[in-house]
């Protein structure tokens, strides 16, 4: 009797591993976002957001740039699984970085920018560019061992919106101006 509640046990604790364990197809991406040899997919979250500008200075004008993004991250399924913003990474001494947040775990990971792509083939007309991002820092949340925190590249794939607007920030007098541009987004993480 003590063998068959140890098994029932065992399978209740690995369910919801196996579950986590599907199958990720990568996306095809141009040959300057391919990831590392080696590397594979494990997570894939739908980024609905935006992306957020300031107006600054910029010579005898100005212009937008680009203070970060702030994005709810679904599952295949439409259940949020994390959020995407801008914050300070610890593992860099406080340095600004894109930032993925687990919303049930509360682990964490940042990553930096090393490629980007507005190959016509791949990134729709009016949308962000396409990113390779190298994972900077990790943090566990609630639970230890999070897979969230495997992580140690990032695609942004499958975007639209989020670029710019073209007006509204051309003089000084527009300096000081905030836009926030809405804009959709595939995060792949690979391990």
């Amino acid at each position: 009797m003590r063998s068959s509640s140890f098994i029932a046990a065992a399978i209740a604790l690995a369910a919801p591993f196996a579950a986590m364990a599907t199958h990720i197809d990568p996306p095809k991406v141009p040959d300057t976002l391919a990831v590392p040899a080696g590397s594979k997919a494990f997570l894939i979250g739908h980024a609905v957001g935006t992306q957020n500008y300031i107006c600054l200075p910029d010579g005898a004008g100005a212009k937008w740039v680009l203070f970060g993004p702030q994005a709810t991250v679904f599952d295949d399924a439409g259940k949020q699984i994390m959020t995407h913003f801008l914050s300070p990474n610890p593992a860099e001494s406080g340095t600004p970085r894109a930032t993925w947040q687990h919303s049930d775990r509360t682990s964490a990971v940042w990553a930096m920018k090393v490629a980007e792509s507005d190959d016509a083939r791949y990134v729709e007309p009016g949308a962000i560019k396409w990113f390779l991002l190298k994972v900077m820092g990790a943090e566990e949340g609630s639970r230890p061992h999070d897979r969230l925190t495997q992580a140690t590249v990032i695609q942004r794939v499958n975007t639209s919106g989020g670029v710019a607007p073209a007006s509204e920030c051309t003089a000084t007098g527009d300096v000081g101006k905030t836009k926030f541009v809405p804009y959709t987004a595939d995060y792949v993480f690979y391990k």
